[in-house]
């Protein structure tokens, strides 16, 4: 049994929990999506707009000069040339690249369902069979712009069906022409209705989570890349600490045998003893780099017992009258030795972000049980803190959702709910499985467990050991 005493608690008050991490990182997700303004560029909807407005004037040409139908032509051309000019301001006004903001596209968008309502109401009303495209500016909605937004276009869309319902100029069958009756138009206008409001709420909705997961996506990839850029700095010190230890022996060795052979007295002994003290600090300075905890860079300098990974993770997340007791063993049947790991940054930072979460809603303690096998390494995070929402633990670890009833206690609704999120993508891409419940008599539990194989280094043979440890060692 080891504990880790807050004895750092100064510098952890000033760590962000994981949820508040993520909230820093998601900023810098946003800004590295290619559309910090809206989803839609300018040029997008300009181009939808003329391939509508191109479709609608062959449309209406066929049906007037091809059929026959004595239809109001000219009121229905002007309207189609009235969008056509606004598409041509737009074009000159605006750089076609521009992204939308979301006002822009609603505006947008509510010109075009009112545009095809006049259209609508000048041929046929929902007699129409082309009533069906009002749908479309809802389903673009509803991909790429606010729930708000989308609620704004649905409901215009709503209220001009339910004026085509009632106000049309009908279309001019012939005398044995197909008469539609008020009940089919009544159908007409239910269908019209529950589709708006179907792919309103449907489409949105998927649309959200996908942005989500994906701005989630992007937070995690960039705490990882965060971490990377640590571990790179561990490893390049390491890697110097080993490549010069060499050179710095011979000068010690020189320096001891240039010391043995002056005479006492002589004017450069001085000198010659001072090398010599100065080239035995820079070793020393090495050796502390080599040893020195770092991000992991792969490299064989950072293979380490699973139980000191576990404590380089809750080590910088402590606080005052909080103790962490970490207790390492066999699982119980089992005589495994302890798994050598190394020390990568993914698995890190995914045990730092739930070791911290624990700690900040303990009460007085927090449990961590690391226990192994021949085939899996499992680890226990106990706080004695509220525990968790039970009607919140299948919703865990989903992108931007923050737990109501622990995130309160600091403000959750500052929060993106990231932490647990991305600490559950990176430890997943080394196998481990993450269950979250409470205990009986109170407290969460936060249970991890890994395929042995998946964390465990191969060691290294004692002759390429030894042969790697002669490269450093002083001669005489």
């Amino acid at each position: 049994m080891s504990e880790t005493a807050p004895q750092n608690a100064p510098k952890a008050a000033s760590e962000p929990s994981g949820p508040e991490r993520a909230a820093e990182i998601s900023p810098l997700a946003a800004t590295a999506a290619p559309a910090p303004n809206g989803r839609l560029r300018l040029r997008t909807l300009i181009v939808i707009r003329w391939i509508a407005l191109g479709g609608q004037a062959i449309t209406l040409a066929v049906v007037y000069f091809g059929l026959g139908f004595d239809i109001p032509f000219v009121p229905a051309m002007s309207v189609i040339a009235f969008s056509g000019v606004l598409n041509v301001v737009l074009s000159v006004t605006r750089p076609s690249a521009t992204w939308a903001s979301d006002r822009e596209a609603i505006w947008n968008l509510c010109f075009d369902v009112v545009q095809l309502a006049t259209l609508l109401g000048l041929t046929g009303g929902l007699q129409n069979p082309f009533a069906m495209l009002l749908l479309a500016p809802v389903v673009v909605s509803g991909w790429a712009l606010s729930r708000r937004s989308t609620l704004t276009i649905s409901a215009l869309a709503l209220f001009l069906v339910s004026i085509l319902a009632v106000w049309y100029l009908p279309l001019p069958w012939s005398e044995s022409g197909i008469l539609l009756s008020p009940v089919y138009i009544a159908g007409v206008w239910t269908a019209l209705v529950i589709a708006v409001i179907f792919i309103a709420s449907y489409v949105s909705s998927v649309a959200q989570e996908n942005r989500q997961m994906s701005q989630a996506l992007e937070a995690t990839r960039l705490a990882l890349a965060r971490e990377q850029q640590l571990s790179a700095l561990g490893g390049l010190a390491a890697a110097a600490a080993h490549e010069l230890g060499t050179p710095l022996a011979t000068i010690a060795v020189v320096a001891r045998e240039l010391q043995r052979e002056l005479a006492v007295d002589s004017p450069w002994r001085e000198d010659v003893e001072l090398l010599h003290a100065e080239s035995l600090r820079c070793r020393s300075i090495l050796a502390g780099l080599a040893e020195r905890p770092a991000w992991d860079d792969g490299s064989p300098y950072h293979r380490l017992p699973m139980v000191a990974l576990v404590e380089a993770a809750a080590g910088p997340h402590q606080r005052d009258g909080v103790t962490v007791e970490i207790s390492a063993g066999p699982a119980i049947d089992s005589d495994a030795s302890q798994p050598t790991v190394i020390r990568n940054a993914e698995v890190l930072h995914g045990l730092g972000t739930l070791i911290q979460n624990a700690v900040q809603f303990a009460r007085r303690k927090v449990v961590v049980d690391l226990t192994w096998d021949e085939e899996s390494v499992m680890l226990r995070i106990i706080d004695d803190g509220p525990g968790f929402d039970v009607t919140e633990l299948s919703r865990l670890g989903e992108p931007y959702y923050s737990t109501g009833s622990r995130d309160r206690r600091r403000g959750g609704s500052q929060h993106m709910g990231l932490g647990i999120f991305i600490a559950r993508t990176l430890l997943a891409h080394f196998g481990a499985g993450i269950e979250f419940s409470n205990e009986i008599s109170g407290g969460a539990v936060v249970e991890i467990r890994w395929p042995r194989h998946r964390l465990e280094v191969v060691e290294v043979s004692p002759a390429a050991s030894a042969a790697k440890q002669g490269d450093g060692r002083e001669d005489g």
